[in-house]
């Protein structure tokens, strides 16, 4: 189901740690997201050490994935999602979920924690990826969400997102 398009090795030229990037894409399916995301998880589990974060990432991704195949894409079979992700030697992990829909404005979503919105069966995925994750960015009207996760491992130091 998943299209892997490359995979690029970064040579450590700088001072940031050695790289790998993965750029996919899947279907616009809701049955596509969990082994997409058993797949996408293999290749993160292999740059990180084991510290029990990766279910935090795993349920950001999955947050992540379905808001762009279901309120971005609508579900739309034409239609796709891309995802590049980016995993440092040291665990770093970026990243990124493109869509194609029309986007919208993260800022209008309603704080799911407020007493009028607890009961609402929608808008926690953007509360669980921005609380799981340590930076969550939305880009291009909000068809673009980028999620990082610093580094779990002693020799890194954390950079911001691009």
């Amino acid at each position: 189901m998943a299209q892997s398009q490359s995979l690029i090795g970064q040579p450590s030229t700088s001072q940031f740690s050695p790289f790998v990037e993965m750029h996919q894409s899947i279907p616009s399916q809701v049955e596509a997201i969990s082994p997409f995301l058993d797949q996408l998880m293999r290749f993160i589990r292999r740059f990180r050490s084991e510290d029990g974060s990766e279910i935090d990432i795993e349920i950001a991704l999955r947050e992540a994935l379905t808001n762009a195949i279901v309120h971005g894409n609508h579900q739309n079979p034409e239609k796709r999602v891309y995802v590049a992700s980016c995993c440092s030697q040291d665990g770093e992990v970026l990243v990124t979920v493109r869509d194609l829909g029309e986007g919208f404005d993260s800022h209008l979503v309603p704080d799911p924690t407020t007493p009028e919105n607890q009961l609402s069966a929608h808008g926690r995925g953007i509360y669980l990826m921005q609380a799981l994750m340590d930076e969550v960015k939305f880009e291009e009207r909000g068809t673009v969400v980028k999620l990082r996760k610093q580094s779990n491992s002693s020799r890194s130091s954390p950079e911001q997102m691009d």
